[in-house]
């Protein structure tokens, strides 16, 4: 999300209806529309590896895995976001609709751009979905993924996977991702890290 917004107040269903329109994509909170930064080549791919290894993990299950366009509904309407991927197993989460309510697994893949509003206020809207049991960082800048996993009494914990060699656990859904196929045709070896 970038700082550029409407100052015009729009309903959930006014939102809903620019978005199908815009040529850009827009997150929405609370009434005011943000426009979205693009992503860059490395992100790009990342993304799509995760896309790949999901849907073809998640084959035969009920759980339907979402790539870029599909928004995630948060507070009755009062917030969309765009995640990089979600995935939900409720079947209240229709095909038809251009979001997900319920979703069990949300994954963004960190930009310079981004990374502060993942981590920080993003993460704490993602929070309130009951339903959510795993939010997922990945990093564009280094071989390394994040996995925050909610527990008992709505307690999240922190998983980190690390080199190229580390298997992530997406534990909710019984998957086990390499770092090598979800970096697949990615090299960071010479990027430089901006923290």
């Amino acid at each position: 999300m970038i700082a550029l917004k409407s100052d015009d107040y729009m309903t959930p269903e006014q939102y809903l209806e620019f978005e199908q329109s815009s040529d850009i994509k827009h997150e929405y909170i609370d009434g005011e529309v943000y426009a979205m930064a693009g992503t860059g080549g490395v992100h790009n791919i990342i993304s799509g590896n995760l896309y790949m290894n999901l849907r073809n993990s998640l084959q035969g299950s009920t759980c339907r895995t979402y790539f870029a366009d599909m928004k995630v509904k948060l507070g009755l309407g009062q917030k969309f976001f765009y995640p990089d991927l979600v995935i939900t197993c409720d079947q209240r989460d229709e095909p038809i609709l251009s979001y997900v309510t319920f979703p069990s697994v949300i994954i963004e893949v960190l930009s310079e751009s981004t990374e502060h509003f993942d981590r920080g206020k993003k993460f704490q809207y993602y929070r309130t979905i009951p339903s959510l049991q795993e939010y997922i960082l990945v990093s564009s800048q280094e071989y390394l993924v994040e996995c925050f996993r909610r527990n008992k009494n709505d307690l999240w914990t922190l998983q980190t996977y690390e080199g190229l060699t580390a298997i992530a656990a997406i534990e909710n859904l019984s998957i086990n991702a390499a770092l090598a196929d979800i970096y697949a045709t990615v090299n960071l070896d010479n990027v430089e890290l901006s923290y």
